[in-house]
């Protein structure tokens, strides 16, 4: 059970906390909603972000102080059993910077109260940012505050997010989105990458590259990045045959990657090759080369302010226009309206 030590209802919302006619450190309160059905991870990895945050504290202008919020204030079960206490009820839930709403099967049960929306739309009003992971997107759904915007969550239940909300704007593949005062994640590790950005705004990105390093995490993923790889998606399809194949060829996309160069790689005759590559994947080595090119060049383009025409040449095209000929067909958008929209880099066009 999560154990509330030492809570003093300070207004530290966001403001500079004074204790004993002394001012001390900038505070921001981030509250996390909970529930029963809850999936852990979503609440205890940011949870963890905000808690390095504060082992940073003695080179950082401000701290978190971070709330667990149940309806009443009683106790939840998790999904998977861990009972976690509540430091505030609804009544009782003191001035929040932040609002997070964490996912799970809970997020889908009556249990989730019109008390509970009622509570969030109240809170939208008072907060500077609120946010949800994975399946939370079903509870702010419920709020309306997320009509008109573009959001995310787990990929696993986008189809079942658009039939229930019809009015969101779902981007399915993107690890996390920030859309005016809503911040949404895909969920599961995602909630962590939102967490780092959030991190980022307040502190700086020294900051959040230093906790990411001490979490043992990628250095901050760019938000717009894929959920599920193209060459994941292959990899568990078949994870023997062509598996070593893939990582090599994103490994190398400056090499020659012709089918003639592959099948030699593979130890096949080009005929026998395509034939079993396509037969596996559903496409041919060609169009797998141009779909993993395309999948490292979203990073490239969310991570960089490299011009277009260099990430164009790092990840094997021969020219700028190829690139942005291919990036267009498989994507439906071009490369410099796609860093437009996920990149929080400075852009070269």
């Amino acid at each position: 059970m999560s154990v509330f030590v030492g809570y003093t209802p300070y207004r530290i919302c966001a403001d500079h906390l004074t204790v004993g006619g002394m001012s001390t450190k900038r505070k921001i309160r981030i509250g996390f909603l909970i529930f029963d059905g809850l999936q852990a991870l979503d609440l205890f990895g940011p949870q963890e972000v905000f808690a390095e945050a504060n082992a940073c504290a003695g080179r950082t202008s401000c701290e978190y102080d971070t709330v667990l919020i149940s309806p009443t204030g009683k106790s939840v079960t998790t999904e998977s059993g861990i009972v976690i206490g509540a430091h505030a009820s609804f009544d009782t839930c003191p001035a929040l910077h932040t609002l997070i709403i964490p996912g799970g099967s809970g997020t889908r049960a009556t249990k989730i109260t019109q008390d509970v929306i009622d509570w969030i739309n109240e809170q939208s009003g008072r907060t500077e940012r609120i946010g949800s992971v994975c399946t939370g997107l079903f509870i702010l759904a419920r709020t309306g505050l997320l009509d008109g915007r573009t959001v995310t969550t787990h990929w696993k239940f986008v189809e079942e997010a658009q039939q229930q909300f019809p009015g969101l704007s779902i981007e399915p593949d993107a690890l996390f989105i920030r859309d005016g005062q809503i911040i949404t994640a895909a969920g599961i590790t995602a909630g962590i990458d939102m967490s780092l950005a959030l991190v980022e705004e307040d502190l700086g990105a020294a900051t959040a590259s230093e906790i990411a390093r001490n979490l043992v995490v990628f250095l901050r993923r760019p938000g717009g990045q894929n959920q599920f790889s193209s060459l994941l998606r292959r990899q568990s399809v078949a994870t023997d045959k062509f598996s070593e194949l893939l990582v090599w060829i994103s490994d190398n996309l400056t090499e020659d990657l012709s089918v003639e160069a592959l099948a030699n790689r593979a130890c096949l005759s080009e005929r026998h090759f395509r034939r079993s590559f396509k037969a596996i994947y559903n496409e041919s080595p060609a169009q797998a080369v141009e779909r993993i090119r395309v999948d490292i060049a979203k990073n490239w383009l969310m991570a960089s302010s490299a011009p277009i025409a260099e990430v164009a040449l790092l990840v094997g095209f021969q020219s700028a226009d190829a690139f942005r000929r291919v990036f267009e067909r498989l994507t439906s958008i071009n490369p410099s309206e796609y860093r437009r929209r996920f990149s929080h880099k400075p852009h070269a066009r």
